[in-house]
């Protein structure tokens, strides 16, 4: 009895960022009941700086909203991080506003993450020390009088309702900004045009929906990787100049996602002819290879001719098609792409490693891209193709590439099926 009297001692003699630390890695709901173990650890749980609130329905209902008030109200220590989650769909706006005011009184908040559905209308308190923010599933309006959270780090926005006027004054007076993240969002009733001006931004993530009227980047030096995503809309010779624009207004950055198809949108506008993107290392996008339209493929060759120095690669290929088309597709694939070309500084001097990806191993569209990439990559010293499925395929697609005759002097064929975790690699130095 002795012994375990002195390690319940032990435990309870812990230093207090100790015991915080502890708590810190349980519920908010298991840590108020540590409150019962000792004398020791009572009210420890009102030091914890962080605060996290999940529910499959609401937390927030009316009944409750004093415990949660108490909850807010009994911590000690400063709050950096609160954390609401919650997916139920009652209107609790006053409620939630409320617990926002309260935050702005005790000290505001490093981290804030909003989590909930049913567009909630809430008023960003000036939280003066915050540094992340995220907002999903309510609808924004700033404070009068709103002077930027100047310390701001990491803004994230999905499915966020807000004016022009209040998203551009929130990243204007946000000049420490290094990640930007805005998907599916909007301003009621009008279309969403964003300028962005921000010299620390690093990492930029937008999402183009049917109500975004215009996006650039004016002047970011430092950005460094750059998502574009194409959201549920159709591809318009508007959508496409708007998309170039971006494109070409992250000719900075040093890694590149496009996340739409590249292709056939960029195919419907002329293109810029001394675009460079010269810092380029890494891009990755989305095509789709069984397109009849010839500039399509005009589209993708300007792309690599854009990049001098890219040395990594990764596609994401369409490969369904249309049984009638089938044979035009292969013919016109075949005709542009089984040939040597100039003119790609890339493909002669930096290109080292290409990842094509698709849903099923597509035979004649792979072994027509891996011949374009091992006549025209000197550099190239890993292909790989990922695709979902059976492995049935993979024998007659090394046999058709055996009759391609399809050789590089240096290059590793990696043929990867995501689903099976099974890796077939062959040397392709004849």
């Amino acid at each position: 009895m002795a012994e375990v009297e002195a390690e319940a001692d032990r435990i309870s003699l812990l230093p207090l960022d100790i015991k915080i630390s502890i708590l810190s890695r349980l519920s908010i709901k298991d840590a108020v009941r540590t409150s019962a173990l000792a004398r020791s650890w009572r009210h420890i749980w009102t030091h914890l700086p962080c605060l996290r609130l999940y529910s499959c329905q609401n937390p927030l209902d009316n009944p409750d909203i004093q415990t949660v008030h108490r909850l807010v109200s009994s911590l000690r220590g400063p709050l950096l991080d609160f954390q609401l989650f919650s997916s139920g769909p009652h209107d609790y706006q006053s409620v939630l506003q409320s617990l926002l005011d309260l935050l702005l009184q005790k000290g505001g908040v490093q981290t804030l993450g909003l989590y909930i559905n049913d567009d909630p209308k809430v008023i960003l308190p000036s939280f003066h020390s915050l540094r992340e923010l995220t907002l999903s599933g309510c609808s924004v309006v700033l404070p009068t009088g709103f002077r930027g959270f100047h310390l701001l780090k990491t803004l994230d926005m999905y499915e966020v309702e807000i004016s022009n006027d209040d998203l551009n004054l929130l990243l204007r007076t946000s000049n420490n900004l290094t990640t930007l993240s805005i998907l599916d969002s909007r301003d009621s009733g009008n279309p969403l045009s964003v300028n962005l001006n921000l010299p620390l931004l690093r990492h930029l993530l937008f999402e183009i929906n049917d109500v975004v009227e215009n996006v650039s980047v004016v002047s970011s030096p430092c950005l460094e990787n750059a998502l574009i995503k194409l959201g549920d809309v159709d591809i318009s010779q508007n959508l496409a100049k708007m998309l170039l624009r971006l494109v070409t207004s992250v000719a900075m950055v040093s890694s590149l996602n496009l996340d739409f198809d590249v292709l056939n949108c960029f195919s419907l506008v002329p293109l810029p002819i001394n675009f460079t993107i010269p810092r380029l290392k890494f891009l990755s996008f989305y095509l789709d290879v069984h397109t009849l339209d010839k500039r399509a493929y005009d589209a993708f060759f300007w792309l690599l001719r854009s990049m001098p120095f890219l040395e990594e690669l990764e596609v994401e290929l369409e490969t369904v098609v249309a049984y009638d088309q089938a044979d035009s597709v292969a013919i016109l694939m075949r005709q542009l792409l089984v040939k040597k070309h100039d003119g790609f500084v890339c493909l002669e001097r930096t290109l080292t490693s290409v990842t094509i990806k698709m849903f099923t191993l597509d035979v004649i569209a792979s072994v027509a891209w891996i011949q374009f990439f091992m006549l025209n990559a000197k550099g190239l010293k890993l292909l790989k193709i990922d695709f979902f499925g059976s492995d049935d395929l993979v024998p007659s697609f090394i046999e058709e590439l055996q009759k391609a005759q399809v050789t590089s002097s240096g290059a590793k064929l990696m043929i990867f099926n995501l689903y099976t975790r099974q890796t077939t690699t062959l040397c392709m130095n004849g």
